[in-house]
């Protein structure tokens, strides 16, 4: 006995119809909407990194080539779209969050490996953190993601150098603490790269050289 599969195969090559091809139609522009919401998405981004932290239709879709119709054809409003952008950039980043072997060797080569892979961080996030940080102001759900990254990164900090603030007092501990964070957190490269115009290499050795008179014991 046939079964419902069999019956609707055999009824759609009586009538003249190819039901692999309408997939493939449909795959096709599955395939297609998906590479046109990454464009969109990727446009955002790249918009990001010029400090328009809120792109309109126009804007994104410019950037992106897709009409300005569809660009909310894919996302629901521009808060939508912005979220979308940095979950997709956090995505794409998320290997650089990672610090090999961390709190382990030398203090002095911790500090080295440390310093260098936040920068490469920024390099590769700075853009999308400052929008983060812009919209969240005004958006819990950014808020809260954007809180979630610096508890993070800060408790990165706590145990790369967990050795050299378990020998401090709590207060000095805490202080130690905060005053790597702050100065190795996306807004203390933003500072040091965008502010004071320094280089990449210059900034690393601010950091290094920071980061050795707050750890080294005296």
């Amino acid at each position: 006995m046939s079964t419902p599969t069999d019956d609707t195969a055999d009824l759609a090559r009586a009538i003249g119809l190819d039901l692999d091809d309408d997939r493939d139609a449909v795959d096709g522009r599955t395939a297609r909407r998906d590479r046109n919401r990454d464009a969109v998405l990727d446009a955002v981004i790249e918009l990001f990194t010029e400090d328009m932290f809120m792109p309109g239709a126009i804007e994104v879709a410019e950037r992106s080539g897709v009409s300005p119709r569809s660009v909310y054809r894919y996302f629901e409003d521009a808060d939508a779209l912005t979220r979308a952008a940095i979950a997709r950039q956090l995505e794409l980043v998320e290997p650089l969050f990672h610090i090999p072997a961390i709190g382990e060797g030398p203090l002095d080569e911790r500090i080295e490996r440390f310093v260098a892979c936040r920068i490469r961080l920024w390099q590769a996030a700075g853009p999308t953190a400052r929008a983060a940080g812009f919209r969240a102001s005004s958006n819990e759900v950014m808020r809260e993601r954007f809180e979630r990254t610096r508890e993070l990164l800060r408790g990165q900090v706590a145990q790369m150098f967990a050795p050299e603030l378990d020998d401090l007092a709590n207060a000095d501990a805490r202080a130690v603490l905060g005053a790597v964070d702050v100065l190795c957190e996306f807004t203390g490269l933003d500072h040091l790269r965008r502010v004071r115009g320094l280089t990449d290499a210059q900034a690393r050795d601010v950091l290094v050289r920071s980061l050795r008179l707050l750890l080294v014991p005296r």
